[in-house]
């Protein structure tokens, strides 16, 4: 991550030190055990790459988008290099210009980089995988193994099956963007156009006293105390095109699943209830870092692609896939039937 971190808003890798030492390590084990679950990680993002293919009918190249197997701590600065790629162009512009002593420039990098970091530390222990669309050309996807090993065990499911479950899910998103190049830049694109708009020194001069505002049961998201109502047009767009994503994905893990995984159901019953959250804590973090939100887009998304494809086939869905034209929008996740009447 390589920066002036004496002229930048945010310090990145103090955001990943922070991040890495929040992480923890997840389950500890023994090495031929360790380099097992890697291996079978590897095997099995492989063995989804085949069965992507054949039920969403998409071809993506083999050859691109390499798969890490990876730790939390590795996890952590992954992302931290992925937001400061998006996100430190945005920030400095913004608060470069703020008349702020070097001292107090340097201390406030510190001050967001903390921040920043225990939200990756938080979110490190969440994840099982991740498709980075942002990474060098084609993107990379990530498997996060200690929390593979500690969800299926949590869980008392079967390990090798879990695994291909995983992998069916991470391996769509890596389908998803590498059939159609296109994608990942319109994804940039439109967080390029909201984070561009936002008023970062408002943000943090008013902040506080909007963010309370998140904290109140049925109050607004973290997002949505934050934006104006052109930023939220935005971020509709980007959440129709996010819950198109998740929906996707978890059609394909459901729709492969029953064939390859012999045990898919008492995985599936048993992963929608850890979803929820587990405590009145973890269940507060997860509002506020919109993770409510992106367990409506699993849901919503996937009721979106169901009817679609129940009502018009897969070959016909995939003119979903053309360009950004014929992505849904929000509202039409909630209403298929206009998106098929306004792009077939």
């Amino acid at each position: 991550m390589a920066t002036d971190e004496s002229t930048s808003a945010i310090d990145w890798e103090f955001a990943a030190s922070v991040g890495g030492r929040l992480a923890g390590t997840g389950p500890i084990l023994p090495p031929d055990e360790a380099a097992e679950t890697v291996a079978e990680l590897r095997e099995d993002a492989a063995i989804a790459t085949g069965h992507v293919r054949n039920f969403t009918h998409l071809v993506a190249p083999y050859d691109v988008a390499p798969v890490l197997v990876v730790d939390r701590q590795r996890w952590v600065r992954a992302n931290a290099q992925s937001f400061q790629s998006l996100m430190q162009p945005v920030v400095d512009k913004a608060l470069g210009s703020r008349p702020s002593p070097a001292l107090v420039k340097a201390a406030g990098a510190k001050v967001t980089g903390a921040e920043l970091g225990g939200i990756l530390g938080f979110l490190s222990s969440k994840v099982l995988g991740q498709f980075d669309p942002f990474h060098g050309e084609a993107g990379r996807l990530l498997l996060v193994a200690p929390n593979v090993v500690h969800i299926e065990r949590e869980l008392e499911v079967d390990p090798r099956d879990f695994r291909l479950w995983v992998c069916l899910h991470e391996e769509t998103h890596r389908v998803q963007f590498t059939a159609n190049p296109w994608l990942a830049a319109h994804l940039k694109a439109e967080i390029a156009n909201l984070t561009g708009t936002l008023d970062m020194a408002t943000i943090l001069d008013e902040g506080f006293g909007r963010i309370v505002e998140a904290f109140k049961p049925g109050g607004p998201t973290l997002m949505e105390v934050l934006s104006t109502p052109e930023q939220r047009e935005v971020i509709d767009r980007i959440t129709g095109v996010m819950s198109l994503l998740e929906g996707h994905a978890d059609v394909v893990m459901d729709g492969v699943g029953p064939a390859v995984i012999p045990s898919v159901d008492h995985i599936r019953t048993a992963f929608t209830g850890r979803r929820k959250g587990v405590g009145v804590l973890d269940r507060l973090i997860r509002r506020l870092m919109g993770m409510d939100a992106k367990m409506a887009q699993y849901r919503d998304g996937a009721a979106f692609v169901r009817t679609v494809v129940d009502k018009v086939g897969m070959d016909d869905f995939n003119a979903i896939w053309t360009g950004p034209d014929t992505l849904p929008s929000k509202a039409e996740i909630f209403d298929p039937e206009t998106w098929v009447k306004r792009v077939l």
